[in-house]
């Protein structure tokens, strides 16, 4: 959770210079910032610490970056995690968000953006609790961050939930890549809007291949209305 200033962050690269570069950087914005340079460091220490968010590299010797995220959340470990990737490494940016990341940046990347996408992630919304949303056997209860099929629970990562409510509120209509960056994202996001593709297919996968239609050259809608 983000306590005003006080935010912990923990940025886990095996590239020593690049890492203490980020750390420097945070640190001048207001972070308080921790670095691994390994995976099993990694898990440790986000054992031993509650961080508000984490950075990490998918290439990492022995634990990698993937499965670093995926041991984390088996673990309840939800905090918001930024993975950097391979240049045009959709397979690694995928699966980051199977496994549970709930953002990528590809390297080299932009520090300036670095943080905006740290402080999108951090971002809180309302406090308000509303009613259970459904779609078919499809439920999302705001208030405990639960979605289930049938009985079924689906384990959804943060961004993951976000993108789904925002279907099942605007349940019918015709979303484009503009309006769910600027829902689900931050209306002054400018990276690349793929990254809504690679959500939207992480999301069929887990919900099934008919639950997000895309609607071609117009964007993507509910495939079930919601009642």
């Amino acid at each position: 959770m983000w306590h005003g200033d006080q935010v912990r962050v923990l940025i886990v690269d095996d590239d020593k210079r690049l890492a203490r570069a980020v750390k420097r950087g945070l640190e001048d914005e207001g972070f308080a910032v921790d670095v691994a340079f390994n995976g099993t460091d990694a898990l440790w220490q986000a054992h031993e610490t509650a961080y508000d968010a984490m950075v990490l590299d998918v290439m990492l010797p022995g634990l990698d970056g993937l499965e670093l995220c995926a041991r984390l959340r088996e673990a309840g470990d939800w905090a918001p995690i930024l993975m950097l990737t391979a240049k045009s490494g959709e397979r690694d940016e995928a699966h980051a968000l199977d496994t549970g990341a709930d953002d990528f940046l590809a390297k080299p990347f932009s520090f300036v953006v670095l943080v905006a996408r740290l402080r999108a992630l951090l971002r809180r919304g309302s406090t308000e609790r509303p009613a259970t949303l459904h779609a078919g056997d499809l439920s999302l209860d705001p208030a405990t961050h639960q979605v289930r099929r049938g009985a079924a629970v689906i384990e959804l990562t943060p961004r993951q939930f976000s993108l789904l409510e925002l279907f099942l509120r605007r349940a019918g209509e015709v979303l484009s890549r503009k309006q769910i960056l600027e829902h689900v994202w931050d209306f002054a996001f400018d990276g690349d809007d793929n990254v809504v593709e690679v959500h939207v297919s992480a999301l069929r996968r887990k919900l099934g291949s008919s639950a997000i239609e895309t609607v071609r050259g117009a964007g993507y809608r509910m495939g079930v209305r919601a009642r």
